[in-house]
């Protein structure tokens, strides 16, 4: 009996030993299945519908008030060309107000932008044009129309850079 108890226990132990020793082989049976917890942050917000519509209003920027500020920039050099002073001082005055214009149609545009990121950028272009307009360091900057041609895309895309990003998608 005494050798029947030891063969009980001996295989006990030996179960025991060899299920310890399977689960240290696996260490997926001992621990805890790993799960995955569903996201909990929603998504993104989508604001391509509302920039959209604002980039429309923004359209009449680029083909109206920078047209304007265009032909009024080249009236002021060419009175400046031809000694006119006094035209020349009245279309710098012109020039200055669509530079101001283009600045407040952008910023009110933009302020109705449901993203915060194109809003910021719009008074970022806003300040860039209303800093010109208040120094006059552009406008005083171009002397002739070679210099106006030459240099007015560059200008443009300097202040009108960061909404531009917003719109050239929509």
């Amino acid at each position: 009996m005494r050798r029947a108890l030891l063969a009980v226990l001996a295989g006990g132990l030996l179960l025991t030993g060899a299920a310890c020793d399977s689960d240290a082989k696996d260490p997926s049976a001992t621990a805890a299945p790993e799960t995955t917890a569903p996201s909990s942050s929603p998504p993104p917000p989508d604001y391509s519908a509302n920039t959209k519509v604002i980039c429309g209003k923004l359209q009449s920027v680029y083909t109206v008030e920078l047209r304007d500020f265009g032909a009024a920039l080249g009236k002021t050099i060419t009175y400046r060309e031809a000694k006119q002073t006094a035209e020349a001082k009245k279309a710098e005055a012109v020039a200055v107000t669509e530079l101001k214009q283009v600045a407040a149609k952008i910023r009110n545009e933009t302020a109705q932008a449901e993203n915060p990121e194109f809003k910021a950028a719009g008074l970022t272009s806003a300040a860039k044009l209303e800093a010109s307009a208040a120094n006059r360091g552009y406008i005083n900057k171009v002397k002739t129309l070679k210099d106006l041609n030459s240099t007015i895309e560059g200008q443009f895309k300097e202040w009108l850079s960061p909404v531009a990003g917003y719109c050239a998608a929509t």
